[in-house]
């Protein structure tokens, strides 16, 4: 009966189709907060839901696909992360994503600009993706449009959860950045260069990954790599952060086959970015706002733990980052909580 009234659902929305459910969509929540790390200051809050086609042959005839979708996609055949062919050994996914992001200075009872800190900022935004992978390599392309400033309702959302939780909220959201349209186009590129079995079911492997974004919110170029080690590795590529390009870090198929599927591993990655160009420390791109002088090489470090069972996925990571701008005093430190469900 739950699987009746799910597909109705589904199908009256239009994210699905009758066809999709011979192979699993996997729907993805990611959580980044400060307060992880007992702080609430710089990026201090991130939230992104995210859905994961089913392995498809491509982009534009397959039976997954609803037929609205493969009509869009004839669109954005430039984004295809490989050349599209229907006979080919490379897998296909097509990705969904909604999410926000937002950023505060230090000193939350401030209610004047401080010019040593961090404007304040908000991002939300919508977006889609094309990842094309084979056993050991996946190639990701993600577009994602939203919106800068008070419309991202940043503040909102931070006030809500402040009241909720019984915190003092920041005073000084009147001087966040003005609206601003927000484009970004992301590629990156996984590789799992290493892969063996060292005692019974315990594995590691090594994920490497490089790649940029380009756009009015953020112009980057990274590059980083991930090591894992633990009981039954699922064959997916990493556990990433809160990032554009990480969102086939689900459970692989080959869980979801076995049903009761399980394992448990401990992972650590770097990500290290050369920063052209973010619109959070830089201020608005055609309108006079508050900014600060960002340094040019930023890194992420991130250790953590994951456990699979079943269709479920959850990790948590403890990220340290490096400093953003000149002035700003200390390095930041954030938990990053995300899960994941085949359905």
């Amino acid at each position: 009966m739950h699987n009746k009234v799910s597909i109705a659902l589904l199908s009256l929305i239009g994210l699905s189709s009758q066809a999709s459910y011979a192979a699993p969509w996997t729907h993805n929540l990611y959580f980044e907060n400060d307060l992880f790390a007992d702080t609430d200051q710089s990026y201090t809050n991130g939230i992104r839901l995210s859905w994961v086609s089913p392995d498809l042959d491509n982009y534009l005839y397959d039976p997954n696909i609803p037929e609205v979708f493969r009509d869009i996609n004839r669109w954005f055949v430039p984004l295809y992360p490989v050349k599209e062919k229907v006979t080919d050994n490379v897998q296909r996914n097509l990705v969904f994503t909604i999410g926000q992001q937002m950023y505060t200075p230090e000193d939350r009872e401030r209610v004047t600009i401080d010019p040593d800190d961090r404007p304040y900022a908000g991002w939300l935004y919508a977006g889609f993706g094309y990842h094309a992978k084979t056993a050991n390599k996946l190639n990701s392309v993600e577009l994602n449009l939203g919106v800068v400033g008070p419309a991202s309702l940043a503040k909102e959302a931070q006030d809500l959860v402040h009241r909720t939780r019984g915190i003092e909220r920041f005073d000084g959201w009147h001087n966040q950045l003005e609206n601003e349209p927000g484009i970004q186009i992301v590629y990156e590129h996984k590789n799992r260069i290493q892969k063996d079995r060292f005692y019974s079911n315990t594995e590691y492997d090594v994920i490497t990954h490089f790649g940029g974004s380009l756009g009015n919110v953020a112009t980057y170029i990274n590059s980083g790599a991930e090591v894992r080690f633990g009981f039954n590795l699922p064959d997916d590529f990493g556990t990433s952060a809160l990032r554009p390009g990480g969102d086939n870090s689900a459970p692989g198929n080959k869980l979801y086959n076995q049903k009761r599927g399980w394992g448990a591993h401990a992972f650590m990655s770097i990500d290290g970015r050369w920063v052209i160009h973010n619109i959070f420390l830089d201020g608005n791109s055609y309108q006079d706002s508050h900014a600060v002088q960002k340094k040019p090489f930023v890194a992420d470090a991130a250790i953590g733990i994951a456990a699979v069972y079943d269709n479920w996925k959850v990790s948590f990571a403890h990220v340290y980052r490096t400093k953003e701008f000149e002035t700003q005093d200390d390095p930041q430190r954030y938990g990053s909580l995300s899960i994941s469900y085949i359905y």
